[in-house]
């Protein structure tokens, strides 16, 4: 279960994930997953790939080393696992498995309190995913108190912007291929569900939470802040 936010776990994440890759100068959409996973403090990490298990998977691995969580990567077939096996087990690390099915249903039955669950938009059924997730995140209210939060990479190759689920707040934030960021009440009650709004209504009080993204005139690297007002426990929402 996802808790408090932890900027020194953000921060590790962030900078162990940037040394994988090979554009030092270029942090792209693994490092900000990364962090977002790690900051968030969350225990099981799920990731629905399109094809076999690439940087984003490894994202999450280094998120589970800092939270102490597990990730999970569900695949389509054995070809994908085989590949998977050979990129992310060949590099020695640990506190992930893989699961070859149907990742709709797979979160509906086996992994109902996944508190950080990653869709490549690639996938036909990728807005059916996200349903899972809020049906599973609704479901397991007690265990989720702070819900879940969802995230489509490779967003900029889909027609749509936006997931359409009630109780939900999404945005498109320009990084890398392009990521829908969403978080998931577990309890939704109280939260306004006008799709257009650019806040939330909480005990009748309405509060913002958004994401800003500069880009350097210099360099041309886009830094991405995080301004939220002080939510009561549990009730974050993420914004472009």
């Amino acid at each position: 279960m996802a808790g408090f936010w932890s900027a020194e776990n953000a921060t590790k994440a962030y900078l162990k994930t940037l040394k994988m890759g090979h554009k030092p100068n270029e942090p792209d959409e693994v490092e900000f997953i990364s962090a977002l996973a790690a900051g968030s403090n969350t225990q099981l990490m799920v990731v629905a790939c399109g094809g076999a298990a690439d940087a984003t998977a490894l994202a999450l691995v280094v998120s589970a080393h800092r939270t102490g969580g597990r990730v999970v990567c569900i695949l389509r077939g054995n070809e994908e696992l085989d590949r998977s096996e050979e990129l992310i087990l060949g590099l020695g690390v640990c506190h992930v498995e893989f699961v070859i099915g149907d990742a709709q249903n797979l979160l509906l039955t086996h992994y109902r309190e996944a508190d950080f669950v990653l869709v490549d938009c690639n996938l036909e059924n990728h807005e059916g995913i996200l349903r899972a997730v809020q049906m599973a995140t609704a479901a397991a209210e007690k265990k989720k108190r702070n819900g879940a939060v969802f995230i489509g990479y490779n967003a900029f190759r889909r027609a749509s912007s936006r997931w359409n689920v009630v109780g939900s707040r999404t945005q498109l934030l320009p990084i890398g291929e392009g990521l829908l960021v969403t978080r998931i009440s577990a309890n939704n009650n109280n939260i306004n569900n006008n799709n257009n709004a650019k806040s939330v209504v909480i005990n009748g009080k309405r509060r913002s939470h958004n994401w800003i993204v500069k880009v350097d005139k210099c360099t041309g690297e886009e830094h991405v802040f995080r301004v939220r007002s002080p939510f009561p426990h549990g009730r974050e929402i993420i914004e472009a």
